[in-house]
């Protein structure tokens, strides 16, 4: 059997979130190429889409790297505080953004909520981004994984693990340390992201099943107690005439017919 074609196989959005020079870039290059790349232009999104093995399947994933437009925004308008003009210019460019953002917000499936072990101030900035992910989605199940990045630089460290894990715990989500530089944790967080938007999809699709099959057994429960009550009423040639959907010189039609308009009767005699 052949491989799939790529459109045939399952695609999950991931969108990267987090402030400026936390690694977000680092750890979507290190993880499409196997490449860490120390300079990388921070006020740039960028989207990446690869083929991977997710527990003996083939799927899609398609990242999203945000990389920097919130501060480059902030940066860009409080530059030109002092000029009226390029008040209003940059004001119109910041919503602009923020309408931009949003719209990546919502194409997401899951996302990777990135900060500095080394930075406090990118670790206060997470709260900012889940607030603005849950403003658009409005949905605290989707799925979200907190990531501390540069573990690496273990020394340089002002974040705690503990702290950490005690923001994830409040937030009832996962979180890992990861380094770009080393590769430590980087494939574990993309795949586990990947399995809860799997998970997600699976019990979403399996909901509208169920919703679909109820509502399609109401439907025919409705129909056939009309018929019922109907078959008590009218004799099997007003009904037939009634509808005008059956042929009467039709054997086979007229023989199925009567079994109908019997077991309605008989239905509606010992079960209504």
């Amino acid at each position: 059997m052949g491989k799939r074609a790529k459109q045939d196989l399952p695609l999950h959005k991931v969108i990267m979130v987090g402030s400026g020079g936390v690694g977000k870039s680092a750890l979507t290059l290190q993880y499409m190429y196997g490449d860490f790349v120390e300079e990388y232009d921070p006020t740039k999104a960028d989207s990446y889409r690869k083929k991977v093995l997710l527990d003996g399947q083939e799927c899609l994933i398609d990242i999203l790297d945000t990389a920097g437009q919130e501060e480059y925004a902030a940066v860009s308008f409080y530059y030109f505080l002092s000029n009226f003009y390029h008040i209003i210019l940059w004001t119109d460019i910041k919503l602009s953004l923020i309408i931009i953002r949003d719209n990546y917000y919502r194409s997401g499936e899951g996302f990777l909520c990135v900060f500095s072990i080394c930075e406090r101030e990118s670790f206060a900035h997470t709260q900012d981004f889940r607030d603005q992910i849950l403003r658009v989605l409005d949905d605290e199940s989707i799925p979200f994984i907190l990531v501390g990045n540069k573990a690496d630089l273990a020394q340089k460290r002002r974040v705690s693990t503990e702290e950490a894990i005690a923001r994830a715990r409040e937030w009832q989500c996962t979180y890992y340390e990861t380094s770009a530089k080393t590769r430590q944790n980087v494939d574990e967080v993309y795949n586990d992201l990947m399995r809860k938007i799997k998970i997600r999809k699976d019990n979403t699709r399996e909901g509208e099943m169920k919703y679909s099959m109820g509502k399609e057994k109401i439907s025919e429960y409705l129909c056939f107690h009309e018929l019922v009550m109907y078959c008590n009423k009218q004799s099997l040639e007003q009904f037939n005439k009634k509808d005008n959907f059956i042929d009467l010189n039709n054997e086979l039609a007229v023989t199925t017919t009567s079994q109908v308009h019997h077991g309605a009767k008989t239905h509606f005699e010992f079960k209504f």
